[in-house]
Order: structure tokens, then C-alpha cells, then sequence
């Protein structure tokens, strides 16, 4: 991600005329860039791969007081009150709150803000880089504060996420292990789709329409990614061989087609049909891993294989593997939109700095509310 300054003559002059001696010149030529570099910034926001921009954006004027009518979003026949996870205050801990689906919800927001300066001198200088830089700056702070907002909010839903009535709760639960520990292999893909396909049906309670399956994202570690290149090499099968007792003592390989497709596709962005997003902050020790472990506590999810044991996770050696259903509308992001310049993105000329300090300030902010109204759209593997 990176905002680039055309070199042209308009964007040079206007760039000097922030250093200008004359304080309304230089403060003028200041609002100017901020009004002309805001959308470029929110645009650099809105469209960066990343986990925050897996909600669904819903608009809505910045004085206005928004809400949900949330039996637009369940099955009306089903029973009357409804789980929302959402967050109160900008990374703070998600909320569970248990409402009626015939009731209007309403949500909170929160604002994400950053302030950089740099020395006038890059300005009277045209340094079109440094200014360039300063503003990549910005949006790179405001996606780090997404980031960690829609990760607590994802994780937490997702360890909490339930269907079915099965007397073993374990096996209730939306997350499950892999049939062997340590390994990710076919068998588990299978499993999690249908898993997701159990639980994700539509507002009525039945078949979704148009959908093949209920997962369309795999957030998943590099390690995660490396397992699934060995599907070329590595044998697939989970039962044994016809005339043996011990699966282990054969080896049976995935189809020439699969494996060949893995082998020529070694950056993996689908696999399967479903959208391969490799995440550093997930896997053993890692950040988004570190966050399930918590939000999880004691609940107990099936062990590796098993559909009558199950077990904590345990951040030390397991790790989270997340699948998402991005067709159903249950990951909004509710955003602020500025009535004047219609820019989800505010960024202004900060005039705290005097003269003597010789530097030049903005100051960028948007206000915004993130909910999950259906964490039947998440599944998840313990690895």
C-alpha cells in the first residue's frame, strides 16, 4: 500500500505554497491538499486485503442516530431473541447482546483517528515523496486500529458460535479439530464445508438460494498455506485400505488433477473454491491466534477425530483456522458519511503548530460501528 505525488506543476505550486510565509497562503494551500489527498486516503482504506474489509460497508449520514431492523436479517419463524456480538468503544472487549429479532438495534460507534506532522522545509522543497509517505502513514494507522477492532470481534463470535441440539454441546459448536493433529488435509475441508453448509442456511431456515457452500474465505497461517502445498506429495486418506486394519499403512495420494493444481499454483489464492487469505497474525503465537485463545477460555471444542471428546484450545500448540461465508450479510461495518464531501474519511488541516515550530499538520479521523448479526457465518478448524 502506498500514496504516490504526481510531479505535475499544479500539485509543485500547490505543495510550496504550504510553506509560504503568508499564514492564510500556507493554510489555504494546507485545506486544499487535505480536500484533494481525504478520498485518496479512504479509497487506500476501503479496498486494502485485509480482515476489516471482510464487513459489509453500510452508510449512513455522520448526525444521523443508525439502527438495524433485524428481522430482516433471521428466520421469523425461529425463536424470539437473537445473539449480536459488537464493540462499544475501538478495540475494546466484544458484547454479546441478546435482543429481540423483531427489534430495531441500535449500535454504537467509535472513531479512529491519527495525527502526523512533518518539516516544513519538505514542503518549500517539493519533497512530493516525504508528503506522500505522511499520508501512507495515515491510512496504514487507521487499518492497524481496523485490524485489531475486527479481529476481537471476529474471534470472540466465533468462539462463541453454536447450532444445533445435539447433548454433547462440543459437538454444537461452529469449531471443531482436524482429523489429525498437526495436519490439514482434504478430509478437513470436506468436513468444514460441511459443517458450514449445516449451519448456514438462509433467513427462512432453509436451502440459501444461488449458494454451492457455506464458506467462501479461509483465513488461514503460512503454515497452514504450506500444508496445503503438500496435498501434492503428501498421502490424503483418513481409513484404511480394503484388506488392512491400520490406515497409516498405506499411502493413498490426493487425484493427479488436484495435486498437479497445487503443484503448479504455489502462491494458493483458491483452493477448492474458496478464497485463501494467508494471515502473519494467525498460527502459534501469533497475534489473532493469542486473541481466540482468550475470548475461548474454557469453552471446550470435539478433539482431532473425535465426535464424543473434546478438549480446550491451547494457543501454546494449536492454532485457529478460520472460515468465512461472505454471501450472507452478517459482518457489517457501519460508517460514517460526511454530508458536505460525501467521504467516509475526514482529514483536516491541523493548525496546532505556530510559526516557530516550522511544521505542517493534518489530522484524519472516521467514525464507524462493526457487528457480527449472525455468527452462523463463521466456522472455524483447531489445527
Amino acid at each position: 500500500m502506498k500514496i504516490t505525488l504526481k510531479r505535475t506543476p499544479e500539485q509543485l505550486e500547490l505543495i510550496k505554497a504550504m510553506a509560504s510565509k503568508n499564514r492564510d497562503t500556507a493554510y489555504s494551500a494546507q485545506v486544499a491538499l487535505a480536500e484533494f489527498i481525504g478520498p485518496v486516503v479512504s479509497e487506500v482504506i476501503n479496498n486494502a486485503p485485509t480482515i476489516s474489509n471482510l464487513f459489509t460497508p453500510l452508510q449512513y449520514n455522520a448526525d444521523d442516530n443508525p439502527s438495524l431492523p433485524l428481522d430482516l436479517y433471521y428466520n421469523i419463524f425461529d425463536e424470539d431473541y437473537i445473539q449480536v456480538w459488537s464493540q462499544s468503544v475501538a478495540g475494546g472487549l466484544p458484547t454479546n447482546m441478546v435482543q429481540p429479532t423483531a427489534a430495531e438495534l441500535k449500535f454504537t460507534t467509535y472513531t479512529l483517528d491519527s495525527a502526523v506532522a512533518f518539516d516544513r522545509k519538505y514542503a518549500s522543497r517539493s519533497r512530493l515523496d516525504v508528503i506522500g509517505k505522511t499520508f501512507t502513514r495515515v491510512a496504514q494507522e487507521v487499518l492497524l486500529k481496523q485490524e485489531r477492532t475486527s479481529s476481537n470481534l471476529l474471534m470472540t463470535a466465533l468462539a462463541e458460535a453454536t447450532s444445533g441440539n445435539a447433548a454433547f454441546t462440543a459437538k454444537n459448536r461452529n469449531v471443531f479439530r482436524t482429523a489429525k493433529a498437526g495436519v490439514f488435509q482434504l478430509d478437513d475441508i470436506n468436513k468444514l464445508l460441511t459443517k458450514a453448509r449445516r449451519v448456514n442456511s438462509s433467513w427462512s431456515g432453509g436451502t440459501p438460494a444461488g449458494s454451492r457452500h457455506g464458506i467462501t474465505d479461509l483465513l488461514v497461517s503460512p503454515e497452514v498455506v504450506e500444508q496445503i502445498r503438500s496435498i501434492a506429495y503428501q498421502p490424503m486418506n483418513t481409513r484404511s485400505a480394503v484388506g488392512t486394519a491400520d490406515k497409516d499403512s498405506t499411502s493413498i495420494p490426493a487425484s493427479d488433477t488436484v495435486r498437479n493444481e497445487v503443484w503448479k499454483s504455489s502462491g494458493i489464492t483458491e483452493f477448492f473454491g474458496i478464497n485463501i487469505m494467508e494471515i502473519l497474525e494467525l498460527g502459534v503465537g501469533k497475534r489473532y491466534n493469542d486473541v481466540f485463545d482468550t475470548v475461548a477460555g474454557t469453552t471446550d471444542y470435539l478433539d482431532h477425530g473425535s465426535t464424543s471428546a473434546s478438549s480446550v484450545f491451547n494457543g501454546a500448540t494449536q492454532q485457529i483456522i478460520v472460515g468465512l461465508d461472505r454471501s450472507r450479510d452478517a459482518l457489517v461495518r457501519a460508517i460514517a458519511v460526511d454530508s458536505d464531501t460525501g467521504s467516509e474519511f475526514n482529514l483536516m488541516a491541523d493548525d496546532q503548530f505556530s510559526i516557530r515550530q516550522q511544521r505542517i499538520g493534518y489530522y484524519g479521523a472516521l467514525e464507524e460501528g462493526r457487528m457480527v448479526l449472525d455468527n452462523r457465518a463463521l466456522v472455524g478448524l483447531i489445527m
